[in-house]
């Protein structure tokens, strides 16, 4: 089983989200993760879906997701073509010394500290999955308290416009 990433462009009106997930859990299909936003223009949503499967799943997604009328295009996100980020929010114990190095376990990571308190640390870190993942293996013998990821999003990269 593989790990696709999917960029659909939608039309932003209510339902859409609704509509979109709905497709994948009657069919059985689980979203690994799942991030929408609007796009420059207010009109259209992106999505970015990552799911877990083969290729015959992957084109029976996009066939299902290109039956749906809001949905505009599909594009598979290659890792090589694309620039893929995941941003986590981590809330660590950190008193006494173990502060100095939780503090430069960040710093090679440039992941920035965005808040702190007597007892504990907030970590934003944004990067590829394997970064984030490795970070957090790091940080794990200090206690994470708390744990917040984004999900994956992606853009081609060069001049190309995903439409």
């Amino acid at each position: 089983m593989e790990k696709y990433v999917l960029s659909v462009l939608v039309e932003n009106h209510a339902g859409v989200l609704s509509r979109v997930s709905g497709l994948f859990s009657r069919r059985g299909y689980n979203i690994d993760s799942l991030t929408v936003c609007e796009t420059s223009d207010p009109k259209k949503s992106r999505m970015t879906i990552v799911v877990t499967g083969d290729q015959q799943i992957l084109e029976q997604i996009q066939k299902q997701l290109q039956k749906l009328v809001e949905v505009i295009s599909i594009q598979h996100c290659e890792s090589s073509s694309t620039c893929q980020r995941e941003m986590a929010l981590i809330k660590v114990k950190a008193e006494g010394e173990k502060r100095a190095v939780i503090i430069e376990t960040c710093n090679i990571f440039r992941a920035h500290i965005v808040d702190v308190s007597e007892t504990s640390l907030i970590i934003e870190a944004t990067g590829s999955e394997d970064k984030i993942s490795s970070l957090i293996r790091l940080l794990e013998p200090y206690g994470i308290m708390e744990l917040l990821k984004s999900g994956l999003t992606a853009m081609d990269r060069g001049a190309r416009v995903m439409k």
